[in-house]
């Protein structure tokens, strides 16, 4: 990291300010020599003239200079805060590496910044996906984040294992004196302890990742019961073909909405039933796909038509499914009423009008994503996350066995897999630290 990277680091186009930052040991040097001056004050806001190599004007910006190491990236920083638009602050950015910078890559600003020990991999996460957050749910959670609320927690985790394996390195070492039961005991509902912890984070997570990604909601139902006209509705424009011929909807058809503060990636299926060709057929397995890789599920059921077979497979894809969230719908509620509701009591059924009033649908939807809101529980915001702790978890549960044997290596071996796993969230893994633990908490060698 000896080079100076440099980056616009607003959008491009036009706008009223457009900033360009630089990171790196030649920073203070190009900024000096691009706004002629002989000295810039760390963390003062100066306002001054910028020129090019051949001494012509570009702008005149305000320049911030953050001085190693209290920046952001841990190094020299300069921001040059000029006029938006289009040219602006591409001159100044030419000008800079004119002067010896380069263009930095994607990221790697927070990547110097993790480097340099200013953030952990759990900021640098929250941060990428702060910028592109769609909801309101999304920027509360990612700001628990950045306030440290994971890293108290992996730190909080891998001083538990670090406790337990200087134990058991301790008793490893006195392997010809009995183990006492206490310490046993203790070791092991300390470790229960965090694998509880662990499975009710990781399960939160899973309910409630909708909140970043945005929720997945499939609209199922037997042909022609108004899934795509309830799509157009809830987008407020013509998406998807509607017609009164079944099997229209050849193809699953996914779009975003907002209900409430929510963003939802609303997903339009084909008309499940015994397909009529091998087209329609395709389209009815991406329906089950999607069906299963959904969070929430909007059954419609038409309710100027007799409940028939297609309604009752409707019911039992309904069944296979219920750990999701469900909604059912009784469609067409401006026409007469024909439909048996009685098989689809259990799912509380409400009545609506895709063409007419869906109120009470989308009312029903906005509840059961902000009760997935209000949750205080810890959440993990990525799949890499999400992976880490079930392996640490797995790893922490494998060595209960071999404790409870006796059979120190081996747990001791598991506990080692688990604070690699666990560690590997904010920070890499240190196995110096079992050291510093051990002769902090152990009197060895007197």
């Amino acid at each position: 990291m000896s080079d100076t990277i440099v980056a616009i680091a607003t959008a491009h186009g036009v706008s009223s300010i457009a900033i360009v930052r630089l990171s790196g040991p030649l920073s203070l040097h190009i900024a000096l020599q691009i706004s002629r001056k002989e000295q810039i004050s760390p963390r003062e806001a100066l306002l001054t003239s910028l020129y090019n190599k051949r001494d012509t004007l570009i702008d005149q910006a305000i320049l911030l200079y953050f001085a190693s190491p209290k920046s952001f990236t841990g190094e020299d920083i300069i921001e040059f805060q000029c006029h938006g638009g289009l040219i602006v602050a591409q001159e100044i950015l030419d000008t800079v590496l004119e002067y010896g910078a380069r263009l930095a890559t994607p990221g790697e600003f927070s990547k110097r910044a993790f480097l340099n020990n200013k953030i952990d991999l759990t900021k640098a996460e929250a941060t990428a996906m702060l910028i592109e957050a769609k909801s309101a749910d999304a920027v509360k959670i990612l700001a628990r984040h950045l306030k440290g609320e994971l890293k108290n927690f992996v730190e909080e985790s891998r001083e538990a294992l670090l406790r337990a394996l200087a134990y058991s390195e301790v008793m490893i070492d006195y392997a010809e004196e009995d183990i006492p039961d206490d310490i046993l005991r203790n070791l092991s509902a300390q470790l229960t302890h965090l694998t509880e912890q662990m499975h009710k984070i990781v399960e939160s997570s899973y309910r409630r990742r909708g909140l970043i990604e945005g929720f997945r909601v499939a609209i199922i139902g037997k042909p022609n019961v108004g899934k795509s006209s309830l799509l157009n509705a809830l987008l407020s424009y013509d998406r998807a073909i509607v017609s009164e011929i079944a099997g229209t909807t050849r193809d699953t058809i996914e779009e975003q909405v907002r209900i409430g503060s929510h963003i939802i990636r609303l997903i339009d299926t084909a008309g499940i039933r015994v397909a009529g060709d091998a087209i329609e057929k395709i389209g009815i397995e991406r329906s089950l796909d999607s069906l299963g890789e959904a969070d929430m599920v909007i059954a419609l059921f038409d309710g100027s038509r007799p409940f028939d077979d297609e309604d009752q497979q409707i019911v039992a894809l309904l069944e296979s499914v219920s750990e999701k969230y469900l909604v059912v719908g009784i469609n067409k509620s401006d026409l007469p009423k024909i439909l048996d509701i009685a098989p689809l009591m259990r799912f509380e059924p409400i009545e609506v009008s895709a063409k007419r009033d869906f109120g009470f649908l989308t009312d029903q939807i906005g509840k059961i994503l902000d009760s997935l809101s209000q949750g205080e529980e810890l959440m993990l915001i990525s799949t890499r996350q999400i992976e880490a702790l079930k392996h640490a978890k797995a790893a922490v549960q494998e060595s209960m066995a071999p404790l409870q044997e006796g059979m120190l290596e081996i747990f001791s071996y598991h506990l080692q897999d688990a604070l690699k796993w666990v560690s590997s969230i904010s920070k890499p893994y240190d196995s110096e630290e079992i050291l510093d633990t051990m002769f902090g908490e152990f009197c060895l060698g007197k």
